[in-house]
């Protein structure tokens, strides 16, 4: 979750659901699992925050037009659009913007460089994450009443090949889109 929060895109629907389908297998604890995924967003955020709190917009700028910024999927649109909907929903959007795909790795960059009161914004960031992961681990619930675990170890044994596939198929996708932007530069 520290890691979907920081500039690396890496999907939150990877990490919470399973833990809570395993949380109503009885496995970990629901609360536990929303709290964790919770807190390793703040830290998450916080190294968004720090970095542009610290370092200022010209480096926040700079990053992105880097060839690791661009395969982190940032770009100066991206950053644009974020620092818009801050300036226009204030610091609440640090709330509502962990909602919101693709502005929820980004939202901390603006609210460091506006500079907004780390208490503030580690608040807002928090009940903002709690809200999505509580969303998140609720699907993972569910699925544990609806799909049980032997079925689901089956289902995932008779699709494995057509999974596997999928996923090779969407990395390759993924490089070439990063390899297409790149020489389209």
């Amino acid at each position: 979750m520290a890691i979907e929060s920081s500039f690396i895109p890496f999907p939150s629907e990877i990490v919470v659901p399973p833990a809570a389908y395993k949380a109503a297998a009885g496995e970990l604890n629901v609360f536990g699992v929303v709290g964790a995924a919770s807190v390793g967003a703040i830290i998450g955020a916080l190294i968004n925050y720090v970095i542009s709190y610290t370092l200022g917009r010209s480096f926040v700028y700079w990053f992105v037009e880097t060839k690791f910024g661009h395969l982190c999927l940032l770009s100066r649109e991206k950053m644009e659009k974020a620092e818009a909907y801050f300036r226009e929903h204030g610091v609440s959007s640090t709330l509502v913007g962990r909602l919101v795909p693709a502005v929820r790795q980004l939202i901390s960059i603006p609210a460091g460089l506006s500079k907004m009161k780390l208490h503030v914004f580690v608040l807002f960031t928090f009940l903002g994450a709690l809200v999505w992961n509580s969303i998140l681990a609720t699907i993972g619930y569910v699925l544990h009443g609806v799909v049980p675990k032997d079925q689901l170890a089956e289902a995932i044994a008779q699709y494995k090949p057509y999974l596997a596939a999928g996923g090779i198929l969407l990395f390759v996708c993924f490089v070439g889109y990063l390899v297409y932007k790149s020489k389209k530069k």
